[in-house]
């Protein structure tokens, strides 16, 4: 019996422990905070669900860097592009697409400059992620976890007061709504969303949003049809879709039902 006690202390030991929501906090919904379903309220949720699946890209990265063996690191190096992939795609498409939208339907010309100025505040630090982690591939260096977590830290906080303001500033863009312009924030969030996606952004980077996702017990599991897909469509993207680079998808917060999963041993 002693010997069978101590094989399953070690056992428990070297087991992983689950993703947690740190070292940067989730942010929570309008719509859990004020009960409302206006188009604006809606809007303003989604842009919080999606900036909390880029949270926790942010800290499955974090957590993971310094637990890996260096058999991981290849694999683990391509996830935290994709992950930069995912956020440099998110505000592109903003400024490409959603602001100018929002500007033609307000008639506030510049109404959205502050989140342009936001972004432009933590792109620095981004790009020395890339870089950085692009330098592994090309010249095969050891990958140093304590490096990529400074990186991370010097642009934690400009981004996560971005991600933290912006729904805020979608909500208040009903100020604008009178009774000869009415919008729908959340159609117009629909329909320039779907210009940001193509079949290589499916591939490579969509698994990395739709993954870090927790739909199960996030906000009494309010969320747990977001995004609104077909059945067919959910589960090609987040059970088939990812059989494409099946190592590199490991690493992310939850797995395809939206729970929190282990971290990679």
């Amino acid at each position: 019996m002693a010997a069978q006690t101590g094989t399953i202390k070690k056992a428990k030991a070297s087991t992983p422990p689950f993703y947690e929501d740190t070292p940067l906090g989730l942010l929570t919904t309008p719509k859990f905070r004020n009960g409302k379903n206006d188009s604006f309220t809606q809007e303003a949720s989604h842009m919080t669900l999606s900036h909390n699946s880029l949270i926790r890209g942010y800290n499955s990265i974090y957590q993971q860097a310094p637990r890996l063996p260096s058999s991981e690191y290849a694999s683990f190096v391509s996830y935290c592009l994709a992950w930069h992939r995912l956020v440099e795609t998110h505000h592109h498409y903003e400024e490409l697409y959603f602001f100018p939208a929002i500007e033609e339907a307000t008639g506030q010309k510049g109404v959205m400059d502050g989140e342009i100025e936001e972004h432009a505040a933590f792109h620095a630090g981004l790009e020395s992620f890339k870089v950085y982690l692009e330098s592994l591939q090309a010249v095969e260096k050891e990958f140093k976890p304590r490096r990529l977590l400074e990186i991370m830290d010097d642009f934690a906080g400009p981004l996560y007061a971005h991600l933290e303001s912006e729904p805020k500033v979608l909500l208040s863009l009903s100020r604008f709504v009178t009774a000869t312009n009415h919008f729908d924030l959340a159609a117009i969030g629909r329909e320039t969303g779907k210009k940001s996606v193509s079949l290589d952004f499916v591939v490579n980077v969509m698994p990395c949003f739709l993954l870090n996702m927790e739909g199960q017990e996030f906000e009494g599991g309010m969320w747990r049809g977001f995004p609104e897909l077909p059945g067919v469509a959910r589960w090609i993207l987040k059970v088939l879709v990812p059989l494409w680079h099946p190592r590199r998808w490991r690493f992310v917060a939850c797995d395809s039902d939206g729970r929190k999963k282990r971290l990679v041993a």
